[in-house]
């Protein structure tokens, strides 16, 4: 009887644990509020990109160690391009709400990838009219514009390959993508840049090389990047999520293109990066996994997708 009473205690333990992660996993991700009307409906609506389960965008953007780390490289490659950080200094709220521009950011990327074609055009008319309001001038003299195809170009390459070198890193081996598949992922995505206003994007893994070769000159560890870099690495509101977020941010490094790590002076050792670094962030994102249990938006979008539409 004592056996079955420590068994049912720790069970209860277990389970509170597992949805106190879970909530301020949401909380910290999606502001609480998981909006699936966006995903939802209408019956048989395969959104902006047009796929469905199974196919190489889905299965990268599904997967939350491989966004996470993606997303934290993501950050500090854009950071890069001094007109791009320029726009972020002045104009952006990260450092006064992380949390909300995080949330912002993964609200926009779910939407556009699973969500309805009404709710994905609908965040990208949004962000479409914030950019109208991000131009001035760089510490260098140069003016910028959110609004710029070439910048817009950037942000979305330096976004979706950082995306797609997490996946390939954490996800399981069985479930990464094939080069084929690869090529796939980045013609997959390429509408909502293109959406946005972005021109000549990248669709294929050549393709990326390419355009990341020819725009290396114009990249530079500016004081802003770095100091931007430098708040990322100690973001944190309590000791679990500063622990948290330090794990994945030394993963995230290991994720970035050697160049871009010489850049921005960080020199963790490929034994680090690969026998200390890639376990912790392993089991860090398969603790969020565990807590997060199945994800109600990608159940919302494969119903709606799965559906036959309904005749008007």
């Amino acid at each position: 009887m004592a056996a079955e009473w420590q068994c049912a205690g720790d069970r209860e333990v277990l389970v509170g644990l597992r949805a106190r992660i879970s909530d301020e996993l949401k909380a910290t991700v999606h502001g609480g509020d998981l909006k699936l009307e966006r995903y939802e409906g209408p019956a048989g609506d395969r959104g902006l990109l047009g796929i469905a389960p199974g196919d190489p965008a889905w299965r990268v953007h599904g997967h939350p160690t491989g966004m996470l780390t993606g997303g934290f490289a993501a950050l500090m490659l854009q950071s890069l391009h001094p007109l791009a950080m320029a726009g972020v200094q002045q104009h952006s709220d990260f450092r006064s709400d992380p949390v909300g521009r995080l949330i912002g950011t993964a609200r926009f990327v779910t939407t556009t990838t699973f969500g309805s074609l009404p709710a994905a055009y609908e965040a990208i008319d949004l962000v479409r009219r914030i950019h109208t309001r991000v131009n001035g001038t760089a510490p260098d003299g140069r003016a910028y514009s959110a609004a710029d195809p070439e910048l817009l170009t950037w942000v979305h390459t330096a976004e979706v390959s950082s995306f797609l070198a997490g996946h390939q890193a954490y996800a399981p081996r069985r479930a990464r993508l094939t080069p084929a598949e690869c090529d796939a992922y980045y013609r997959q995505v390429a509408p909502v840049a293109e959406a946005l206003g972005a021109e000549k994007v990248p669709g294929s893994v050549r393709e990326v090389e390419r355009y990341l070769d020819g725009i290396r000159p114009r990249l530079c560890a500016t004081p802003a990047a770095l100091d931007s870099v430098r708040f990322l690495r100690g973001f944190g509101r309590t000791g679990r999520e500063r622990l948290v977020v330090g794990v994945l941010m030394n993963a995230s490094v290991g994720l970035l293109p050697d160049w871009a790590r010489t850049e921005l002076g960080m020199h963790r050792p490929e034994a680090v990066r690969r026998c200390w670094d890639r376990p912790r962030a392993t089991l860090v994102g398969r603790t969020l996994e565990w807590a997060r249990g199945p994800s109600e938006i990608l159940a919302a979008a494969q119903r709606r997708t799965a559906s036959p539409p309904v005749d008007e």
